[in-house]
């Protein structure tokens, strides 16, 4: 499997969706790990995220308890319909997992959603870098998105599934 590292330097390179909706993001406080749990899975099922689905409540619990990890889910029109995990590293953030939930997808909420989660990962206040990658298994728009929205791709690697 093709895995894409990308990353953006600067605030001023996220390029918002021509079409722009009003997204809210609400910081999971205090963490909870079921939440983070429920949102990996719902999110992610379609797209065979297996890298945590055996993990518990407890393993799940300890996980969102990492300094620098922070959980939010995306709101558009009073409604949840996503979520995205950031972990900042003293200026080195990492969108871990960012995703809409699978009612939500093809609805043109994915670039909003995602540059509502890279303006709260800009805000934070030694950012330096917004990093992530995906995979040639992610969303079929993925990569694309990640793209138009200003990333740019640093890394390419082949591995094994």
């Amino acid at each position: 499997m093709t895995v894409y590292y990308l990353e953006m330097h600067a605030a001023k390179e996220v390029v918002p969706p021509a079409i722009c909706r009003e997204m809210h993001l609400r910081k999971v406080v205090p963490a909870e790990g079921a939440v983070n749990q429920r949102y990996y899975r719902e999110v992610g099922q379609p797209w065979n995220w297996t890298d945590r689905a055996a993990w518990t409540v407890g393993q799940w619990q300890v996980y969102v308890e990492t300094e620098g990890l922070h959980t939010y889910l995306i709101e558009h029109a009073g409604e949840e319909i996503g979520y995205a995990e950031m972990h900042d590293r003293g200026g080195d953030v990492e969108l871990v997992y960012f995703g809409l939930l699978p009612p939500q997808v093809g609805r043109g909420l994915g670039s909003p959603a995602l540059v509502a989660v890279l303006g709260r990962a800009w805000a934070f206040p030694k950012t330096r870098r917004v990093w992530l990658h995906t995979c040639e298994g992610d969303h079929p728009n993925a990569l694309r998105n990640y793209e138009r929205r200003g990333f740019r791709l640093y890394k390419t690697v082949w591995e094994e599934s």
